[in-house]
């Protein structure tokens, strides 16, 4: 790939690495650190990528890595969470009963599958995480769209590995609802 082909793609792409930085970072002026950051990698690297793997996939993989870099440059406050482990035991208590079964099932989706495929859905993903609170939504960010392990995401912000679960369970529940009622047209 020429250097010029290169920089037609990068541009191409900063918009959605730039979408992706700020649902991760929750702040306009870390996000674009990050991703000029993660261009400048990708600029000064062009000669090592051996086009193994898209571009777009590339650079993504840079920027994720920056981003890792920024929480882990972050000041590290601790958040001190009530009793984790009785906000758990509510949220459990809330959604299934003593044998353990959902007290009201969550509608099944028609075909999650296809959905993956699909430029809107994603659109409506990124709308969605976007509505969770601060803290599930970075919690959800680092586990799932970073692959940080519990222990390092709960290292990175100074959570209890219970507190860690909570939020992961509160983002996946509010990602759920939102995707149920704006993408698969339940509830």
């Amino acid at each position: 790939m020429t250097p010029n082909e290169l920089s037609l793609q990068l541009a191409g792409l900063r918009p959605r690495l730039l979408r992706f930085a700020r649902l991760q970072l929750r702040d306009d002026g870390a996000a674009e650190d990050a991703v000029q950051e993660a261009l400048l990698a990708a600029v000064e690297n062009a000669r090592n990528f051996e086009g193994a793997s898209a571009a777009a996939t590339w650079v993504f993989a840079i920027l994720k890595n920056k981003l890792i870099d920024e929480f882990r440059r972050r000041g590290r406050t601790p958040v001190v969470a009530a009793d984790d482990e009785v906000a758990l035991e509510i949220l459990l208590e809330e959604q299934f009963d003593a044998r353990g079964h959902w007290r009201e099932p969550p509608p099944a989706w028609s075909d999650p599958a296809a959905s993956l495929e699909q430029t809107r859905f994603w659109e409506v993903f990124e709308a969605c995480i976007s509505g969770l609170a601060e803290r599930p939504a970075r919690v959800f960010g680092m586990r799932e769209l970073l692959g940080m392990e519990t222990e390092e995401i709960c290292k990175e912000l100074g959570i209890s590995a219970s507190n860690c679960w909570v939020l992961l369970h509160r983002a996946r529940l509010g990602l759920r609802d939102c995707l149920s009622r704006r993408w698969f047209g339940e509830n």
